[in-house]
């Protein structure tokens, strides 16, 4: 926990810098924050310093789910002390929501924040997008700490892959992608027309399909050109896969890129909504795109362009948005409130259940009316052409099960404080499954700063148990966990 502090308060730092380069007033107010979190890092460090050096499976998930909670109260700070967020409740909310890449905001006017809040605001999506504690388990060897057990709170997905046999190894060749994409992105946007400050913030948002914007309006800003969304939706793409091909590309190991059936499917997801989409756009709304958005390129291009955005965002969990696909047509509402609950490739930076659970329900579900007709038969589920042992099916199984039941129980949340169908629905599944827009109140042109305070805690909370998935939180609420053994 003291290491993390120590971690957020130097990031804290960085946007203290940034806060004076800009000169935007809130340099005093943001180092204040960055020395009092560092301060309380390294008195608990200091008071830890001659305890036991071990981690086993139980102390990870409670480091892993009591570390985001602490980061989340410590990067808070800088949103209080500044006055950017003067509520608690409120600047609670805005920090989960950023370290949990869900990108659901409480702020009306973003543009009136000065520089180094922004900053801060994005840099809590970036350090949140590839996680904490894998940050983290990348120095833990320094103080002689393992980090296999965070690595696997933190990463509880139904696959592993590792680059390296040593966790730490791990941790770092993906940080060098993360940090290599990041630099890319920024360079590419600073190229196409937006302003340094703006390109950054937006790679570190898209990089972790977090959302946050440095503009009320995100990337629809920029709707007059075209190139800048494009580039967003290679690189939200590349978050939404998994950072281990990324690895395999660099590595020059195409072929076992493209035999992946994970991202065979992730792409071919991707394509058959835009295509839906972009035609029922072109037909059905298409006054409404010529009313609303820039015709740069032609009708037809904008209607690809935005529904191909909107699709990539949701389904990557990024939540940027360049329209408010909610007002398109009640058939495409209803498609992009389905997509909240695809999510991108395991081991992506993005939320939701996964493409990889989606293909091994289906076919799991499809091989029982094979086991029906012969049940004698040995039938195994088959993955990259690969028997997937039966608990990983099970594990997966009880994972929908829970996720659906707490969408549910989001949703009953939200309704019994008196929040409207439409609205309670939206928000439970955009906060599980950390995508930022939602439906109702909190449409795409919206923010959920009109939620009561109540409703943006229980939101916080579901934001968390998404961004974990679901077990490394839930598995702290039963008894048994607590059990000696």
């Amino acid at each position: 926990m003291g290491l993390l502090l120590l971690c957020n308060g130097g990031f804290m730092l960085l946007a203290a810098v940034t806060s004076g380069i800009y000169a935007d007033g809130a340099t005093l107010d943001i180092t204040t924050a960055a020395i009092t979190t560092m301060f309380v890092g390294v008195t608990a460090m200091y008071f830890t310093r001659g305890h036991k050096k071990e981690v086993k499976r139980k102390e990870g998930y409670i480091i892993v789910t009591f570390g985001w909670i602490v980061m989340s109260f410590s990067g808070m700070l800088p949103y209080l002390f500044s006055g950017a967020i003067p509520d608690v409740t409120n600047a609670f909310f805005e920090t989960v929501s950023g370290y949990t890449t869900t990108g659901a905001s409480v702020i009306n006017d973003i543009e009136a924040l000065p520089e180094g809040i922004l900053f801060w605001r994005s840099l809590t999506h970036w350090i949140g997008g590839m996680g904490i504690i894998v940050l983290a388990i990348a120095i833990l060897p320094l103080l002689g700490i393992g980090g296999m057990q965070l690595f696997a709170a933190e990463a509880p997905g139904p696959s592993a892959d590792k680059l390296h046999p040593r966790i730490t190894d791990t941790a770092k060749r993906l940080w060098f992608i993360y940090l290599g994409y990041t630099i890319a992105e920024t360079l590419l946007l600073k190229l196409a027309g937006m302003s340094f400050f703006d390109a950054i913030n937006h790679s570190m948002a898209t990089m972790s399909t977090g959302g946050f914007s440095t503009k009320n309006l995100s990337l629809a800003y920029w709707n007059n050109k075209p190139i800048i969304e494009y580039i967003v939706i290679v690189f939200m793409f590349l978050a939404g896969s998994n950072f281990v091909l990324s690895y395999y590309l660099f590595k020059g190991k195409i072929a076992r890129v493209l035999k992946d059936e994970e991202f065979k499917y992730y792409t071919a997801f991707i394509v058959f909504f835009t295509l839906i989409a972009a035609l029922v756009v072109y037909f059905e709304a298409k006054v409404s795109v010529s009313d609303y958005y820039p015709m740069v390129l032609g009708v037809g291009e904008s209607a690809f362009r935005h529904t191909l955005f909107q699709v990539v965002s949701v389904i990557t969990t990024t939540g940027f948005v360049t329209a408010d696909f909610t007002n398109w047509t009640p058939f495409l509402t209803i498609l992009f409130f389905g997509l909240m609950f695809l999510g991108g490739s395991a081991g992506s930076t993005a939320g939701g259940i996964k493409v990889m659970r989606h293909i091994l329900i289906i076919k799991n579900g499809l091989l029982e009316f094979k086991r029906t007709l012969h049940p004698s038969a040995v039938i195994p589920v088959r993955y990259n052409n690969k028997t997937v042992r039966e608990h990983i099916v099970y594990n997966i199984i009880a994972f929908f099960v829970l996720y659906m039941l707490l969408f549910i129980i989001g949703a009953l949340g939200l309704g019994a404080m008196g929040i409207d169908f439409e609205t309670a629905v939206g928000g439970s599944a955009s906060s599980l499954g950390n995508v930022g827009p939602a439906f109702g109140s909190l449409n795409p042109v919206s923010n959920f700063n009109g939620l009561p305070g109540l409703g943006k805690w229980w939101c916080s909370f579901l934001m968390l148990a998404g961004r974990l998935e679901l077990f490394t939180v839930l598995i702290l609420l039963t008894p048994y966990f607590w059990k000696r053994t």
